[in-house]
């Protein structure tokens, strides 16, 4: 089964509503996960506190190989400073978390995405596909990116990352509970990973 961590913020309904899903708090429950998804829409400064509570159980089950998901903010607080909150989040990831420029800042609705592997998470989605995108904060790193996204305003173009990978670790910048039927697929393909 996967679970839903509750950070206090976030569209969790609209996660657990295509998968067989979990929604707790509770450390213990965490623990014994099978899967874990942290969903995010919010402000960093917000649930750091929360998850400051949370980071030695997030780590030891992200150690154990098993399949984590975060979503946008629940991406974002795997990372190392965030200029959000000017804070660190739990540090698992290499980057750090930067605010877009004004211009292009807040980036809300649908992007094409670019996939940059045959991931399993990809499984019936097609290259260039629309998500759903609400966020005035992005990921730089200098790790893989496993999909990508072009921000554009009248007088540039930005690429951020919309999807990371590293080992058992997903995470999407798009809200895929928000994206229609790609979103939702990608929600089964990720509950349906190999434990």
């Amino acid at each position: 089964m996967t679970t839903i961590v509750d950070l206090g913020l976030g569209n969790i309904s609209n996660v657990k509503r295509p998968i067989e899903g979990k929604v707790t708090n509770d450390p213990y429950e965490i623990e014994k996960a099978e899967k874990i998804i942290i969903p995010g829409v919010g402000n960093f400064s917000e649930i750091k506190d929360d998850l400051s509570k949370l980071k030695g159980v997030i780590s030891d089950f992200i150690e154990e190989d098993k399949p984590f998901l975060g979503i946008c903010l629940g991406m974002q607080v795997l990372f190392g400073y965030n200029e959000e909150g000017g804070d660190k989040g739990l540090d698992i990831l290499e980057g750090e978390v930067k605010r877009l420029k004004n211009n292009l800042s807040p980036h809300i609705g649908w992007n094409t995405v670019r996939f940059t592997s045959e991931d399993p998470l990809f499984k019936g989605i097609g290259d260039g596909s629309f998500f759903y995108f609400a966020h005035s904060y992005y990921v730089e790193t200098k790790m893989p990116v496993e999909g990508e996204t072009r921000l554009r305003s009248s007088c540039e173009t930005f690429q951020i990352p919309a999807v990371i990978k590293s080992s058992n670790i997903y995470g999407t910048q798009f809200h895929p509970e928000k994206s229609g039927s790609d979103g939702l697929k990608l929600l089964k393909n990720f509950e349906l990973l190999e434990v």
